[in-house]
């Protein structure tokens, strides 16, 4: 397989995380998609020809993916803010699952597969310029999601704290955008964060657990597995900790 992640420059990256490249060769791959805090519109390729353009929702718990041979993805990896301004519509009603959209949505179906560069390249111009005719963007919203996916703040009081927004707003406003509480998703971007230390070998929890059991625990619960079986990684089953050797 080949996996690869081009970040966003500028504002833009207040929105997207990475476009990301994915190609199996002749050969059916099996994955665990673990969750991360992020949701996707991934376009799929199967021997060269255009067959999928869905919308991920987010993931709570681990997703096994079976991805044929001779595919490619392209994939553009959304911060959850994203969901509001670019989108401009909910996300819950997909939590845990997937959405199939129009091949020509974003005039994706223009794109063969050996277009990737030229994806990025245009799909980042249009964003940049939609982005510019946004209505005003609430900056606490900003804050918040650069305060969690930076892990500048751990708690949700933490954050209501920093950001100048009520906890019972705030869980009001994710509950109706997103389907999870604030709490749930700093537990799940604490978990994606562990996973590149697990991928070394480090298999003992930082300070953001309270101890080895809590942090197993707490592990298992988002990923299905323990933290030594995600460093055995066996097959690059769990994609995440694969792009991470």
């Amino acid at each position: 397989m080949r996996y690869r992640e081009i970040e966003p420059n500028g504002f833009l990256n207040n929105f997207v995380k990475c476009f990301w490249y994915y190609e199996t060769t002749d050969t059916e791959i099996q994955h665990t998609i673990l969750p991360d805090g992020y949701f996707d519109l991934i376009a799929e390729f199967e021997n060269e020809t255009l067959t999928t353009v869905k919308l991920t929702g987010i993931w709570t718990k681990p997703k096994d993916i079976q991805i044929p041979n001779n595919t490619k993805f392209f994939a553009i990896r959304f911060k959850l803010i994203a969901i509001e301004y670019i989108f401009q519509k909910e996300i819950k009603s997909i939590l845990d699952s997937i959405v199939n959209l129009p091949f020509s949505f974003w005039s994706i179906d223009k794109y063969k597969s050996n277009e990737f560069e030229k994806f990025v390249s245009e799909i980042t111009s249009n964003l940049d310029t939609s982005i510019k005719h946004l209505k005003q963007i609430d900056s606490r919203k900003l804050k918040l999601f650069d305060s969690v996916y930076e892990q500048k703040t751990k708690t949700v009081a933490e954050i209501s704290s920093t950001v100048f927004w009520s906890s019972r707003q705030i869980n009001r406003y994710f509950q109706t955008q997103f389907g999870i509480t604030l709490k749930e998703f700093l537990n799940i971007v604490r978990c994606n964060a562990t996973y590149e230390e697990i991928s070394n070998g480090n298999l003992n929890p930082n300070s953001d657990y309270f101890d080895q059991a809590h942090f197993i625990k707490e592990i298992r619960k988002y990923t299905g597995a323990t933290p030594k079986v995600l460093n055995q990684n066996k097959n690059d089953r769990f994609l995440q900790l694969s792009k991470m050797d």
